[in-house]
């Protein structure tokens, strides 16, 4: 099958190469000429311009549109709209937000484009180990897609079958889902980065504990100098909290055991801020996620207002000081 992919950073370029791979053929574009000639090294049909990029591809045409959420996304649409044809299909596989994607697909509509949100997951590793993909649009439209979602994503792998799943049928075991309309693809993606933001956090507090067992302030009966790098190894196998999130904490301990490169500052991409948003209007609870995200914010700063306010009236009450 023929696919236009636009944006070839690390994402788009690696979902270009991995559908290659499978057998489709890839016209490409990025405001970076460099990128698109990489690719074209690679097999894939290059175009110097979105204009060029419509005219290499056949109708009805499938663009995939792999750029940063917010304006470049916006801007891109827009720009689509006005080159492509009917039945034309514009794919939205970046991190946009959900209610972003109903009024984009209304927009196209107007022209008689259709419009697919696709919520990606697997990062730098997915040209490996394929795409988990999370996909919102109309029934014949995502269907006629299928051999490129297909593709991207991992399939059935090594992984065993989920008793009760051997009878049923569908793409979930392969990796990708039609999870229902325009915006539920992003939507449920958004929730998977939320609670990813909530692992992630737990992992982090837990060996944050034990890197401080040894401190000098605790008996010394129960200070324990714990090698991290081999806790994390030993969980990934049989334990119950074991998960690709653990193992890419494993590779980065046992590169650098105390992790000096970083820095601790972390951001955060959009989606936990409208996962909590989604809570606050369904009046859903989500004291973990929320905190989660709060951290986040708080890895960004060395001392906030608040701290100090804090530390003033520790003093103030019980004239508590500040450790130098």
């Amino acid at each position: 099958m023929q696919i236009g992919m636009i944006g070839l950073g690390r994402m788009g370029a690696n979902m270009v190469q991995r559908l290659m791979d499978g057998g489709h053929e890839c016209v490409v574009f990025d405001l970076n000429p460099k990128n698109v000639k990489a690719l074209e090294k690679n097999g894939a049909i290059g175009a110097a311009s979105l204009e060029e990029f419509v005219q290499k591809l056949n109708g009805p045409r499938a663009v995939w549109v792999m750029v940063p959420a917010g304006d470049p996304t916006e801007k891109t649409i827009q720009s689509l709209k006005e080159v492509l044809d009917k039945e034309d299909i514009v794919i939205d596989g970046g991190n946009t937000r959900f209610k972003d994607d109903v009024r984009r697909a209304a927009s196209l509509k107007e022209k008689g484009i259709h419009f697919v949100d696709v919520g990606t997951s697997g990062g730098v590793w997915g040209v490996e180990r394929g795409y988990c993909l999370m996909i919102g649009g109309v029934d014949k439209v995502v269907a006629h897609l299928d051999p490129i979602f297909k593709t991207l994503a991992p399939g059935k792998g090594d992984i065993e079958t989920t008793p009760g799943w051997q009878k049923k049928k569908g793409t979930a075991q392969e990796g990708y889902l039609h999870c229902g309309p325009v915006g539920s693809g992003h939507f449920v993606k958004m929730v998977h980065n939320g609670i990813e933001y909530g692992l992630m956090q737990a992992y982090a507090e837990g060996f944050d504990i034990m890197r401080n067992a040894n401190k000098e302030e605790l008996p010394k009966e129960i200070q324990y100098d714990l090698k991290l790098d081999e806790i994390a190894e030993v969980w990934r196998r049989g334990s119950v909290v074991s998960s690709w999130l653990l193992d890419l904490t494993s590779i980065a301990l046992q590169k650098d055991k105390n992790l000096s490169k970083y820095s601790g500052h972390v951001s955060d991409s959009g989606e936990g801020r409208w996962t909590i948003e989604a809570a606050i209007e369904e009046a859903v609870p989500a004291e973990v996620l929320t905190a989660a995200l709060y951290t986040r914010f708080r890895s960004r700063q060395e001392h906030t207002f608040a701290e100090k306010i804090l530390s003033a009236m520790r003093e103030q009450f019980g004239g508590h000081t500040e450790k130098k």
